[in-house]
């Protein structure tokens, strides 16, 4: 499965801009989705503000992309009667998954509750036909991430992992070993960063949030290599190590299904 990450528009931009963004938003999720490609559609991504990704997606976008194959987020930086109603409304629209996550601690409102598994385990109870994502993060403590994953209460039907990258491949590998030993099955969809360009201000906030392997991408852009061809490189070095699910985070919303297409060209060539 490949999939692309996609941020809805910031609550602060006026009417007009407003919806600009939302028309390229619209010509995004349609075109990605016609592409057989799922849409994760975030939730105030790192602490700024989105605007409510569920009620414009089916005012803007309607019938014109097949709901099954969005999934919009959901952080626990919300009231907890706001998330309970999100997950009806969610599955009333006729979404059947979402990720669910307690959001960024250091920005943005707080949590209403301490971790993103009793969010889910209340969802579940709200709504149990939905399909739940968790989280893992690779670049931790392997046995300790899959044993979240594995427990009892964790209630996720899939995961996504945060963002990772060809240039750090142990990491990944010691996550794979350690799914394999603690027989961990429901499957994983491994996040990979569309790096525009090498510059440091840019990446430098970036590893405010996500790890980035800045000299090593500084090396691939001044040998020429293209941002399609640096994130090909990580899809292609996951497909080696036995990963089969991917999403692609950072994509320019205006030109999301062109580059998409061309970061899979490039990824299949070998």
């Amino acid at each position: 499965m490949t999939a692309v990450e996609l941020r809805p528009p910031r609550e602060e931009l006026d009417a007009v801009a407003g919806m600009e963004s939302w028309i390229d938003t619209y010509h995004a999720v349609r075109g990605v989705t016609s592409q057989q490609t799922f849409v994760f559609l975030t939730d105030s991504a790192v602490g700024q503000r989105e605007e409510h990704n569920l009620r414009h997606l089916v005012t803007n976008i309607g019938e014109d992309a097949p709901r099954e194959r969005i999934v919009p987020f959901l952080t626990a930086k919300h009231s907890l009667y706001y998330c309970l109603s999100y997950a009806t409304r969610a599955w009333q629209y006729g979404f059947r998954s979402l990720v669910v996550l307690g959001g960024d601690q250091s920005v943005g409102p707080t949590r209403c509750v301490e971790r993103g598994w009793q969010l889910r385990r209340a969802l579940r109870e709200r709504q149990a036909g939905l399909e739940l994502g968790g989280w893992a993060n690779p670049h931790k403590d392997a046995p300790a991430q899959v044993g979240y994953l594995l427990e009892p209460e964790a209630t996720a039907d899939f995961f996504l992992t945060q963002v990772v990258s060809h240039h750090d491949m142990a990491a990944i590998e010691r996550f794979l070993q350690e799914a394999e030993r603690q027989q961990l099955t429901i499957p994983g969809v491994f996040g990979i960063f569309y790096y525009r360009s090498a510059n440091h201000r840019t990446l430098n906030a970036l590893a405010s949030f996500l790890p980035v392997p800045e000299p090593s991408l500084v090396r691939d852009f001044s040998e020429g290599a293209s941002a399609e061809v640096i994130c090909a490189q990580t899809v292609r070095a996951l497909w080696r190590v036995g990963v089969r699910h991917v999403y692609i985070s950072n994509l320019p919303i205006a030109g999301a299904p062109r580059i998409l297409k061309a970061i899979i060209d490039h990824a299949s060539r070998t």
